[in-house]
């Protein structure tokens, strides 16, 4: 079992009763904005409004058949329904200033579970207090810019970790070929996705301390021509090396990248053996693997609201790195790292921190 926040935001709320059994239900008005009156209790999970059928809706900012994070975030969710004779119901492609209304859209359709796909989806979390989403249990990953509230348990990776180790399973790849110039493209300049450039470039310079990492931040994770201009510009400038930290763009910019011979990253799942691509990296942060893992507790009674579960690199099953054609000498010198990083011999920000300075 993943390890816990030993504090419950919950058992404050509720005035020291059990996460479980304790809070008094939510108002069942459903007609508006009115505060209800405490978390919804999980002692009826997976049927929590009692309606007799399990309804998990799902808000994504990103396309759902991505081919990436996005569709990776239901893929995992949706074996897990079928298997238990659940139903799914997904938005995609959800404007994150609609995020609120969207949620209530899901409450009134009466699901069991709202799930954010991406901290993106942060403005709809208030709502999970309101009448309307009475008997609800909300769940979502987050990076670092999340907190567990009462109403909502959260899942949580480490941007350094895992890109960190991206950065240097491309700089054992970049010391074997030569290489030292490396582009980073990315959606909006928030902060995981700046965390995420600088360490990727400080993973590289573990092993290439010359390397050059060009970064560029379109504003939009899934406009395929916006990142794939980004992509021809930064090839322009000579990169061997590109990572596509993207939604629904990443395949318009590893299109680009295979048919110019460059070094490429996959941002969330394992894509090594998928045809027409040629991925070098697959730096996998599946939130699937969080979300179904999270699925299994709620339907057994035990997904525990204004918890926070944490995922590791070199500790947990994921996330995870691994080089799509690599030798076994280079694959165990990658799996070290990870692992020392799990043990915290080595630790990231001071890593970071380091390279920086230079």
């Amino acid at each position: 079992m993943k390890r816990m926040r030993a504090v419950s935001l919950v058992a404050g709320a509720c005035a020291g009763a059990l996460v479980l059994t304790g809070c008094a239900d939510r108002s069942s008005d459903t007609g508006g904005d009115s505060a209800s009156s405490g978390p919804a209790t999980a002692a009826s999970m997976p049927d929590v409004n009692g309606d007799g059928k399990v309804l998990i809706g799902v808000l994504s900012p990103g396309d759902l058949d991505d081919n990436g994070y996005y569709e990776g975030f239901v893929t995992g969710a949706q074996a897990v329904v079928d298997e238990k004779g659940w139903e799914l119901i997904k938005m995609g492609s959800v404007n994150p200033a609609n995020a609120a209304e969207q949620a209530r859209n899901l409450c009134r359709q009466g699901v069991d579970m709202v799930a954010l796909a991406a901290s993106e989806m942060r403005d709809a979390i208030p709502v999970a207090e309101e009448a309307v989403c009475a008997n609800t249990v909300w769940y979502s990953p987050s990076s670092t810019d999340l907190e567990p509230t009462p109403y909502i348990t959260i899942s949580r990776d480490f941007v350094n970790e895992s890109m960190l180790a991206a950065g240097y399973a491309n700089g054992i790849l970049m010391k074997e070929a030569g290489h030292t110039k490396a582009g980073y493209i990315s959606g909006p300049e928030l902060n995981f996705s700046v965390m995420a450039a600088t360490a990727f470039e400080a993973g590289i310079k573990q092993l290439v301390p010359e390397a050059t990492v060009i970064s560029t931040f379109t504003g939009d994770f899934n406009d395929s021509a916006k990142a794939r201009e980004a992509a021809e510009a930064q090839l322009s400038q000579g990169i061997e090396v590109l990572y596509p930290y993207l939604g629904g763009a990443t395949d318009a910019v590893a299109q680009v990248g295979t048919e110019r011979g460059v070094l490429l990253s996959t941002p969330g799942t394992n894509r090594c053996d998928e045809p027409g691509l040629d991925w070098a990296v697959s730096t996998v942060f599946d939130t699937g693997e969080y979300f179904a893992a999270a699925l299994e507790l709620f339907d057994q009674g035990e997904l525990e609201m204004g918890t926070t579960t944490e995922w590791h690199i070199g500790v947990d099953p994921v996330p995870y790195v691994t080089l799509c054609n690599g030798t076994e000498e280079q694959q165990a010198q990658l799996d070290e790292f990870m692992t020392k990083i799990g043990s915290g011999e080595i630790v990231p920000e001071d890593m970071i921190a380091a390279a920086t300075e230079q």
